[in-house]
């Protein structure tokens, strides 16, 4: 049985040599495909795929963690691997505090990818030897402390995305559509 997987980033060409990978393996079907957060929710909500392959850095809104929130808020049974051309720690501790059952840096090979997203498949997790590396070092020493900025600390995480979208100049009506929320709730955050 093929694993409906839906891609989600901002760049088509990611999304398409992503297709490609997965074209070769059985075992995986791309079930649909998304530019960003609000739109890959959207989806996740109207087809329920069994795994999102989630670009951390997405633009418009929601990035890839607030993302993985949203989904799993909607369809906690999908399992979401983050994608990133990124390895700092607070990004992968909050994936993975966030629900995200893989991290997996964008320079893996293919057969590292498809690997990762069988093994999430199967009920495990996975960390881009990379990643974990740096990530054991640092619990080894342990030095390890995922800190959001102070002025954060206090608030849920809605009220950080709503905060987020407010930075990057969204209208209260904007902010409403790309969390599903009325204008009245979001006014009243």
């Amino acid at each position: 049985m093929a694993f409906d997987v839906l891609l989600v980033d901002d760049h088509k060409i990611m999304r398409d040599g992503i297709k490609a990978i997965l074209s070769r393996a059985d075992d995986f079907r791309v079930a649909g495909e998304a530019e960003n957060g609000a739109d890959a929710v959207h989806f996740v909500k109207q087809h329920k795929p069994a795994m999102v392959l989630l670009d951390i850095g997405l633009p418009d809104g929601l990035n890839g963690v607030e993302t993985t929130t949203e989904i799993l808020r909607a369809y906690p049974d999908c399992k979401v691997v983050i994608l990133s051309m990124f390895d700092d720690e607070n990004s992968v501790v909050s994936a993975i505090r966030q629900g995200a059952r893989a991290f997996i840096l964008k320079r893996a090979s293919d057969a590292d990818l498809v690997d990762a997203l069988r093994m999430v498949a199967a009920g495990g997790m996975y960390l881009s030897p990379q990643v974990s590396d740096r990530l054991l070092t640092r619990i080894q020493k342990g030095d390890l402390e995922s800190k959001p900025a102070a002025a954060l600390e206090g608030l849920a995480p809605r009220e950080v995305q709503v905060l987020r979208l407010v930075a990057d100049g969204k209208t209260s009506k904007e902010i409403a559509v790309l969390l599903n929320l009325s204008d009245q709730t979001e006014i009243g955050r």
